[in-house]
């Protein structure tokens, strides 16, 4: 999983300069040396309130997270026909058929083999604790699902100029949803929330983020600062400042590694899993059932690997309860060619990318048969 993310990271996927160029920016100096020789004097007993006020915060939190948590499924119980390849409850446990695939990774601490099942166990409860709603613009009445996907596709071509991180871009996209279905946006404003989307994102996922001013310039100033600093604060007031909804490429990395796949076949399901960014009718899916569809997808295309009992346990999905969410996304590349959308198929025609968008298997008869069995 970490390796595969190294190798992404190393290879910026951009193939053009960025728009403008931005100054370094360098950790403050000398503050270190201001702080460093403070002492507190602090009594026993005062230590010990302190400690007890901080264990009662920190029950006070998880209660509310229970209590969150509740709701949420409740909520994903009420919404089973529109998510049905919801599996709420996975287990840590590794059976027996399953392989461990965190076997060799004992003396790389990075990769915190020890906890690595629980981290993922809890970033699948995570994920439904924030839900995106199906026809999540109902509460618009001026955003359409088309005009959502024009933006994805323009932020899409941003991200590539700008040479961001992939996880900056689906955070974008994480945080606009978030936002466009407990806000009501004018027409005139979405751009706006788009671009400050992912100006937020920057923040969190950036080593070194673009300036603000870049992105009043990628907009031809069409907002300035203060419009979208005005937009920052309406969108993290929205979303209670809660940023970290776990992401599909978060899950897709670990399918890969569950599965053994090699490069080609992990950027083809990148791609897959990249072409349902725009797409309005995919937004409510659960992050890790796109990334396993976008994986079997590609399994399916590329190899003759079957979707195998490790890949449903790390997954946290069988063959069967996936294949409605495949059948979707064949729909969605069987009209990849012919929508006025590109800049996805793009950037994954790159030599970079292995040119996994002209591969001739997806215009093979399994995607055909697939996209025609596909629910509306």
């Amino acid at each position: 999983m970490e390796t595969i993310r190294n190798v992404e990271n190393q290879n910026p996927f951009a193939v053009k300069r960025p728009v403008r160029n931005t100054a370094v920016r360098k950790p403050l100096r000398g503050l270190e040396n201001r702080v460093k020789n403070i002492q507190v004097k602090t009594s026993f007993k005062e230590k010990s309130q302190i400690i007890t006020a901080k264990e009662n915060v920190k029950d006070l939190k998880l209660a509310k997270t229970k209590v969150k948590a509740k709701e949420a499924l409740a909520n994903v119980i009420e919404l089973q026909e529109s998510l049905p390849v919801i599996d709420v409850l996975i287990t840590i446990e590794i059976p027996k058929n399953v392989e461990n695939i965190d076997a060799e990774d004992g003396e790389n601490p990075q990769l915190v083999s020890p906890y690595i099942n629980e981290i993922y166990a809890y970033l699948r409860n995570l994920e439904i604790i924030f839900p995106i709603k199906l026809h999540h613009l109902d509460c618009q009445p001026e955003v359409t699902g088309k005009m959502r996907g024009v933006l994805v596709d323009w932020l899409v071509q941003v991200h590539l100029r700008f040479h961001l991180l992939q996880e900056t871009l689906y955070m974008t996209i994480s945080i606009l949803d978030r936002f466009l279905q407990s806000d009501k946006v004018k027409r005139s404003q979405l751009q706006c929330a788009g671009v400050t989307a992912m100006f937020i994102a920057s923040k969190y996922e950036e080593m070194y983020a673009p300036d603000i001013s870049d992105f009043v310039y990628i907009t031809d100033s069409t907002y300035s600062k203060v419009d979208i600093l005005k937009m920052e604060k309406i969108i993290l007031r929205s979303l209670d400042f809660n940023l970290s909804k776990p992401l599909p490429l978060h899950f897709l990395r670990r399918n890969s590694k569950a599965g053994n796949v090699d490069a080609t076949i992990h950027a083809l399901a990148k791609y897959l899993l990249e072409l349902t960014l725009p797409e309005y009718d995919m937004a409510h899916y659960l992050p890790s059932a796109l990334a396993a569809a976008s994986l079997y997808l590609s399994l399916r295309l590329l190899s003759d690997t079957p979707w195998s009992e490790t890949l449903t346990f790390y997954s946290g999905y069988s063959e069967e309860r996936i294949l409605p969410v495949v059948k979707k996304l064949c729909k969605i590349v069987k009209e990849s060619e012919t929508i006025k959308l590109q800049a996805i198929r793009m950037k994954y025609s790159s030599s970079k990318l292995f040119k996994v968008s002209t591969l001739p298997q997806l215009k093979s008869s399994l995607i055909t048969e697939f996209a025609n069995s596909a629910k509306n």
